[in-house]
């Protein structure tokens, strides 16, 4: 088994320190997953394994289980006797999530430990401020720096346009221009790179995700698709896994990633210039719709801020109120808030029963 510096995958000095609380086990890196077992780096190669009954046992959460990027202890660091048995996770320093599969509001973590996420979206027609706040949200939230990396520049007539438009959304984030045709952009990207830093690719299917990341391994390694005619692209990306770069750290690369959901957004990062209006409002829980002296609105009419923006805020927001919830739990909640001025649901129901023997 050829050795693995495992500074380059990401091993930090604070990971070392934790790692040094679980003595007699060995630390290793997840680069996949497949069903219950895991592959594992360690500095002695890559090793199979699955965790032990005691860690099922404890486990309170789908989130608590390892997942690709974690840092985890096992019992030994090598390919023998077996596959490895996974102790303990190391905390993470960043995760996304998004909900898991089925009826449950259980969170799972799709990939962990991410120190930038590039935000791709390609200056045709999948150009869209709405989908970067998205976006924004949920790499915020994650606990990753975000960068906005601009695809396929060589199909745009309008760039300055659609960098000005940007601006409006993308605070305090870094935007990459890229071409298909052109390395200048990838160049760009890489300057983020180096050994123990860990990347993750994010946006719509078809946006040159896959391109890119071909061009900092140096290979095509991953199949690319064109955007279909309908401009949503074909998913390419099978499986979740880690891949190491021959210019230092890692590039995580899982389908999970396009399933986020609103769920794990930190809208308060993507917002902020909404947020900080709303301090001014004669009201603290102004709903900026028809309250007087809403700092908000007077923004609208005074031209600093857009219409589109501010309904993206208020969807965005009920969005991640709902998310979770079956369809019988989302009425509930609209039913409350509808009548919240009088009562709550206790009323509404009381409303409906009356309503229905008038009938």
């Amino acid at each position: 088994m050829s050795k693995i510096d495992m500074k380059d995958l990401g091993l930090s000095q604070r990971f070392a320190a934790e790692a040094k609380l679980y003595a007699g086990l060995y630390i290793g890196r997840i680069i996949s997953q497949y069903k219950n077992l895991y592959t594992v780096a360690t500095e002695n190669g890559e090793i199979t394994a699955e965790i032990s009954g005691k860690f099922r046992f404890d486990v309170k959460a789908l989130s608590d289980y390892p997942a690709v990027g974690d840092f985890v202890m096992l019992d030994r660091d090598e390919d023998s006797s077996g596959n490895a048995i996974i102790h303990n996770v190391l905390s993470r320093k960043s995760a996304f999530i998004r909900k898991a599969p089925g009826t449950s509001n259980d969170e799972q973590i799709v990939a962990s430990n991410i120190d930038t996420v590039f935000i791709c979206m390609s200056l045709n027609s999948d150009f869209n401020l709405r989908r970067v706040e998205r976006y924004l949200g949920i790499a915020w939230d994650s606990g990753a720096i975000p960068v906005i990396v601009l695809t396929k520049a060589d199909l745009c007539d309008n760039l300055p346009q659609k960098l000005a438009e940007l601006d409006t959304v993308a605070y305090g984030v870094d935007v990459l221009v890229t071409s298909s045709i052109s390395d200048e952009g990838y160049l760009s990207v890489k300057k983020y790179l180096g050994s123990g830093k860990s990347i993750a690719f994010i946006g719509s299917s078809g946006v040159g995700k896959s391109t890119l990341i071909n061009k900092l391994i140096g290979e095509n390694t991953l199949k690319t698709k064109e955007i279909r005619n309908d401009d949503k692209g074909r998913h390419t990306t099978t499986r979740r896994e880690i891949i190491v770069l021959p210019s230092g750290g890692v590039v995580i690369d899982t389908p999970g990633m396009r399933e986020l959901g609103i769920d794990s957004a930190d809208l308060s990062r993507t917002f902020a210039d909404i947020d900080e209006l709303a301090t001014k409002c004669k009201f603290n829980d102004c709903t900026h719709s028809s309250e007087p002296s809403c700092a908000v609105k007077k923004a609208i009419n005074d031209g600093l801020l857009t219409e589109d923006r501010l309904s993206s805020y208020i969807k965005l927001k009920k969005e991640a109120k709902y998310e979770g919830l079956n369809s019988k739990q989302i009425e509930t909640e609209k039913l409350t808030e509808m009548f919240k001025e009088v009562g709550g649901m206790k009323n509404a129901r009381k409303f409906i029963k009356d309503k229905t023997k008038r009938r």
